[in-house]
């Protein structure tokens, strides 16, 4: 069965690559609006979200359209370009490849987020490839849950009935 979005054949890309060198080495155009948006994703020093990528590049180029900057992200995401990070209540996150793997620890009460090493969910990892012959894409995770002073205060709101 086949997707809509498995229309053009994609190769996802292991290497670390300029974005705009490795859609151009793929055979996409570099269109003015997608080399904005590509240089607003490259330039940033953390995560971005689409509609900060769309603020920067619709203060150079007024008339690109928020749907372009989505299906270029798509795009990049399918190509193994960026990764697409959930940040809690629906805030949706891109991070180039090339910067790195890691994840995040988000609290859903305060919003706090904890950058949490890569290497702490390797056994994870293993663990589901052994007992579920699964292989587990483990690049960007947000993980959701309560960080200590939060739970602290739970826990207190609790007790003080």
């Amino acid at each position: 069965m086949r997707f809509p979005w498995q229309q053009k054949q994609i190769v996802p890309t292991e290497t670390s690559h300029n974005l705009t060198e490795e859609l151009t080495r793929q055979g996409y155009r570099m269109t003015p609006q997608r080399m904005m948006i590509v240089d607003a994703i490259e330039h940033t020093e953390n995560h971005i979200s689409a509609e900060d990528i769309f603020r920067q590049v619709v203060a150079k180029y007024p008339n690109v359209n928020v749907s372009t900057v989505y299906r270029t992200l798509e795009l990049l995401e399918k190509l193994g370009l960026v990764t697409k990070t959930e940040m809690g209540v629906g805030h949706i996150v891109y991070h180039p490849l090339e910067k790195g793997h890691h994840h995040h620890l988000i609290c859903r009460e305060c919003g706090n987020v904890v950058d949490l090493d890569e290497s702490v969910l390797a056994p994870l990892k293993e663990s589901l490839q052994q007992n579920y012959q699964f292989t587990a894409d483990l690049r960007h995770l947000g993980i959701m849950g309560l960080c200590a002073e939060c739970k602290q205060k739970s826990q207190n709101k609790t007790a003080n009935g």
